[in-house]
């Protein structure tokens, strides 16, 4: 089946007529019957019922085959993905989103990678060079300033915990332990506060309180994975959204981390050795104090930048009516994922062969997701539609930081507020089964069972629509377990629908709980339960088509709060 799928992209991206040229003689061969009046939900049933586990299957089977190379953001197996679902698109009539006429929402990036043979820095005349004695961030600087020793460099105050009282690390280069979080201190603790005011990192920190630089010391990962973090910094480098940087923000200061020579020469006639910081439990206890003022050290960080391009892929199929069809009810899926990765990488293989297996193949995250709204598509696309109009968005970078979703509502190709309602897909192709003691499973939903958030959160009607359709048609059981922005899983925060939300668009997230593959090789088609997609996309169609046939918009009644509106 990949073969066929391979064959007939490779064979239509060859014809000479670009997407839209394909979308519009498409649309002018339609006949009468797609303009023709919709029914009532019978109709959106029958339509529903052209959405088959099988073509699901052939479709994730495409996606998330290895040729995807897992579909990192920007990626060649994420561009090729855009221009199936595109290519698709052009085919099933759908009309072009994104920019100039294309379904394609260009993505401007920068690209940072370390300079190698020019990064380097001196401890009293001892020179030490980029690999062998030390790392280095992206972040172009020099320095060459007096030394302070801050220990972890957490602020923390919901702990009591700040590394920096009665310390000034003004024009100063700071020494911090590398590698994590203070002894005793979890990521969940940091949940429930906002960063920059609940909590601040070492490197914020030492960026908005005027420090020259960030010296950190390894801990025992970093020394064991020192040769790949250092391929890492020079192949890889840091990612960025051109558009998402902030004029006023304070400047990023030069980091680099030390290898076990390069800190002996540091410690050098200091009170503390080398090896008691080596020791985190050891070093954690010491408190700051300032190097001896005759050790010299300076730095020099150098970076090369170039730019690159990702996008977003955005197509709207038209509703019938003459004024509805001015507002959508927006679909939306991340169709990237997290890459290629080290064998073996996450928790404890389970998957026979994965311990060889390089390709994160991201069937279920959010393969799933990408082709449940092919599938709508291509069904809306073949049949009338209902009265609102229907716009579709793929999402790039979720697994960035939900990149692609920030972008797309802060340049929207629609009017944002003619949006009435956003459907978001990210995982709903994997089951529980009977009698599975898996901690790893714990959350994840049953075969007749998806996790449905927000959808009560911000619109009583919304929340009221979805039930009542639901109940009405195939009757799965909705599970709203995590429906709540305090939960400690922040399942609310951690997908595309919450840049949505933040707008004051009310919003729907459908999402089949975490496993024992989540952000791992072992996430494959072949553990895909079909059956389970096709039900829950189903509903999805259903419940978009009583949203699109209303004759008012979900009414807004319950803002979201200022704690869940902000940056999370």
């Amino acid at each position: 089946m990949l073969r066929r799928f391979v064959l007939t992209f490779v064979l239509i991206t060859s014809l000479v007529s670009p997407l839209p040229a394909i979308y519009a003689q498409r649309k002018s061969g339609k006949t009468a019957a797609a303009t023709a009046p919709a029914s009532s939900l019978a109709t959106a049933r029958r339509l529903a019922d052209q959405i088959t586990a099988a073509q699901l299957k052939d479709y994730l089977h495409f996606v998330a085959s290895d040729e995807m190379e897992g579909r990192d953001t920007p990626s060649r197996g994420l561009d090729l993905t855009a221009k199936f679902i595109a290519l698709n698109l052009s085919r099933w009539g759908l009309k072009p989103a994104g920019d100039n006429g294309t379904y394609f929402q260009r993505i401007a990036m920068q690209r940072v990678k370390l300079d190698a043979a020019n990064t380097r820095a001196e401890v009293n005349g001892q020179a030490f060079s980029f690999g062998e004695d030390l790392l280095a961030q992206p972040i172009a600087g020099t320095a060459s300033a007096p030394l302070i020793y801050v220990g972890h460099g957490w602020v923390i105050k919901s702990k009591n915990i700040d590394a920096y009282q009665g310390i000034d690390v003004k024009d100063k280069i700071v020494v911090v332990l590398g590698g994590g979080l203070p002894k005793g201190v979890s990521f969940a603790d940091l949940s429930s506060g906002k960063q920059g005011v609940d909590w601040i990192n070492p490197d914020a920190y030492a960026e908005t309180h005027g420090a020259k630089a960030i010296i950190a010391i390894p801990n025992k990962q970093m020394l064991t994975n020192w040769q790949r973090i250092s391929q890492n910094f020079t192949t890889t480098g840091t990612l960025s959204i051109e558009k998402f940087k902030k004029p006023d923000e304070a400047p990023k200061v030069p980091r680099i981390t030390l290898s076990e020579k390069a800190l002996n020469a540091l410690m050098q006639g200091e009170t503390q050795t080398a090896a008691t910081l080596l020791n985190r439990d050891q070093a954690e206890s010491i408190k700051a104090f300032d190097f001896s003022a005759n050790k010299k050290v300076s730095l020099n960080v150098v970076t090369k930048i170039e730019q690159i391009f990702t996008q977003n892929v955005v197509a709207i199929a038209e509703g019938r009516d003459s004024v509805l069809k001015n507002e959508y009810v927006a679909l939306g899926a991340h169709y990237d994922h997290v890459g290629t990765g080290s064998p073996g990488g996450g928790r404890a293989p389970s998957l026979k062969g994965e311990t060889s297996d390089t390709i994160w193949n991201g069937a279920d995250d959010d393969g799933s997701g990408t082709v449940a709204l092919m599938a709508v598509a291509e069904t809306l696309g073949k049949n009338p539609p209902p009265k609102r109009s229907v716009l579709f968005v793929w999402h790039c970078g979720e697994e960035k930081g939900l990149w692609g979703s920030r972008y797309f509502v802060e340049n929207p190709t629609v009017p944002l507020d003619r949006i009435v309602t956003q459907i978001n897909i990210d995982m709903i192709g994997r089951s529980k089964a009977a009698g599975d003691s898996n901690a790893a499973n714990v959350t994840l939903s049953g075969p007749n069972e998806v996790y449905v958030i927000g959808s009560k959160l911000m619109s009583t009607q919304l929340g009221e629509l979805s039930e009542s359709t639901n109940h009405a048609y195939l009757n799965l059981t909705l599970n709203y377990k995590y429906d709540d922005p305090k939960d400690p899983n922040r399942f609310f925060y951690r997908s595309d629908h919450y840049n949505y939300a933040k707008k004051g668009v009310p919003i729907i997230f459908y999402f089949d709980g975490e496993h024992e593959d989540y952000h791992r090789p072992g996430d494959h088609p072949e553990k895909i339960d079909y059956q389970k997609m096709e039900k829950v996309t189903r509903t999805v169609f259903v419940t978009m088509w009583e949203l699109a046939e209303r004759a008012t918009r979900p009414v807004v009644d319950k803002p979201l709060a200022a704690d869940a509106a902000g940056d999370n």
